[in-house]
Parts: structure tokens; sequence; C-alpha cells
């Protein structure tokens, strides 16, 4: 069954939408209000903290995905550097670090002006490209970082996108 059978009506809240979809996916969630709500989803690397919050005054679904990061002070600017790169190559979506939380933030904004309503499969999507994007990325964040290598050379391991099918 597609994720958007289950909808017959067109007046559903995003965030009810995120959360079937957790459910079906099972991953771990927090209804944290009735326009918020945080999960945690297992990559690869790492699990991920995943929010998303539903602005009614700017028709916005908002999506900020999380990891932890505390680079030493020295290695930011080689950071901040490697975000500028990353960032250039995102199409969809930005990195950002916040050093007070000490958190590698994936962020996006899906506008949904004139009372326009997401799809399950299009929320699911977004959810599924803040983890893919995080887990290609962390092991050039990690390289930077702790491994001491230059952006450029770190950059290198980001696992490139796939196309088809083995």
């Amino acid at each position: 069954m597609a994720l958007s059978e289950q909808y017959l009506e067109d007046d559903i809240h995003p965030i009810d939408i995120v959360e079937n979809i957790a459910a079906y996916h099972d991953w771990d969630f927090d209804r944290i209000g009735q326009d918020q709500i945080a999960m945690a989803v297992e990559g690869q690397w790492r699990t991920y903290s995943i929010t998303l919050a539903w602005s009614s005054y700017d028709e916005t679904l908002r999506l900020i995905c999380t990891f932890e990061m505390e680079p030493p002070e020295a290695r930011l600017p080689h950071l901040y550097e490697t975000l500028n790169a990353v960032n250039d190559q995102c199409w969809a979506g930005a990195f950002t670090f916040w050093a007070e939380q000490k958190l590698m933030v994936w962020r996006y904004g899906l506008v949904l002006s004139g009372e326009q309503v997401a799809s399950p499969e299009q929320i699911d999507t977004l959810i599924n490209a803040a983890v893919m994007s995080a887990e290609r990325y962390y092991p050039a964040f990690q390289l930077v970082v702790w491994g001491e290598r230059p952006p450029a050379e770190a950059l290198q391991v980001a696992i490139a996108e796939a196309y088809g099918r083995a």
C-alpha cells in the first residue's frame, strides 16, 4: 500500500502525516505538540535526530536533522570551509553548525503556500533526503575535524549518489 492511500480527506495536518510515516517505518517519535514532532532515524553512521514543525503563519513544513559534533576550536575554520563546499553540492537543504549546542544541522523548509498539502510520499522523501545527506557527508566532516584533513581531500570520500540499480 502506498503511503498516501490511507488519506482520503484534503485537510490533513502535515504533522499527522509525519506521525503516520514514523509509525510506518517503526521510527521512535514523540509528538511534541500539534505542530511539531521529533523522531530518531537510524543511519549507517549514527542515529539522527529529526524534528519537523509546521508553521501555519508562513505555510512551511520545516525539517531539522541533527547529530552531535564537538570539533576542537582550532578545527572550526576548516569545518566552516567544508560546510561551504558541501552546501555548494546540495540542491535542496543546507548544513550548518550550531556551535553553542555542538550540533551539525541539516535544514530544509517545504513551502506549501496557497493551502497546498504535501503528500506522504513527498514528506517521506524529504526525511529520507535529510538522512541521506547526513550519511553522505558525515565521513567528510569527521575527517576534517578529527583526521585533520584539508576540506578538499575530505570531500573526496563523500559517498556519491547512486543511479540505477545493481
